[in-house]
């Protein structure tokens, strides 16, 4: 390949400094109340065959949907966030390839692949979101699924003017989200306090509108077969601040 096109290689912002204090970070993720309804919805789309997690991470999904009995298999960009899911015990049955998931084949095929909690935004170009689409839609069987959880730009809800979103309010945690609406990137600051030290953070993302991904979708031969506001199967309406999609491939 000649070197001037050759792809942009992918930024890893998960690196050993936010593994090890992920969950320790983003502790609400990870209570039952939010990881049993997407581990439930998730193994009884993936059936008896397999499922393939885009951001696979530290396991936070892939470990419950591994003990129910779904064969899991992650891709990550970051090796340090691998390295923690592996230092959990029952894991050993959980396939991990490092690689962005955008363009990575990890062999085999599933009848599910999903990518939750707006990791798609970590995609910060159309290009490679559409490239995913296409990925995952390369690796589904006949009749599988992409289920995507991604959250709704808060653009309409702001002030006249206005192009900053605070998320997170906590003693110990404030994030806010500043669009660049002429590019669709939202940058994400995060300011946390811990032992009387601050630590910041700050990633771009590419916002995507639900319209956009079903467009995506068709144009990596898949169609939307069901849309809700979150894992409960909540309907999914014009006040609805997230959702979860799930997109088909012909049988």
């Amino acid at each position: 390949m000649d070197p001037c096109h050759a792809a942009p290689v992918p930024t890893n912002y998960f690196d050993e400094r936010i593994a090890t204090s992920y969950e320790a970070k983003w502790p609400e993720l990870f209570e039952p109340a939010v990881v049993e309804p997407a581990v439930r919805l998730l193994a009884e789309l993936a059936g008896t065959g397999a499922a393939l997690e885009l951001g696979i991470g530290t396991g936070r999904i892939a470990i419950p949907l591994s003990q129910r009995g779904v064969r899991v298999h992650g891709i990550d960009l970051s090796p340090d966030m691998v390295a923690q899911l592996r230092a959990k015990p029952g894991t050993g049955d959980i396939g991990v390839t490092i690689g962005d998931f955008a363009t990575t084949l990890v062999g085999g095929t599933f009848t599910l692949a999903y990518l939750v909690r707006n990791t798609i935004t970590n995609l910060t170009t159309q290009d490679e979101q559409v490239a995913c689409f296409r990925n995952v839609a390369a690796q589904l069987e006949p009749g599988g699924c992409f289920v995507i959880e991604v959250y709704l730009p808060e653009l309409q809800r702001l002030p006249p003017g206005e192009t900053i979103h605070a998320f997170t309010v906590t003693p110990t945690h404030l994030g806010f989200e500043e669009y660049e609406v002429a590019t669709q990137i939202a940058v994400s600051h995060h300011y946390w306090v811990a032992d009387g030290q601050l630590e910041t953070r700050s990633t771009p993302h590419r916002y995507v509108w639900p319209s956009e991904l079903d467009l995506m979708a068709r144009l990596a031969g898949m169609t939307l077969r069901q849309r809700w506001s979150d894992w409960t199967r909540a309907p999914f309406t014009s006040d609805s601040r997230q959702h979860v999609s799930v997109w088909e491939k012909p049988a």
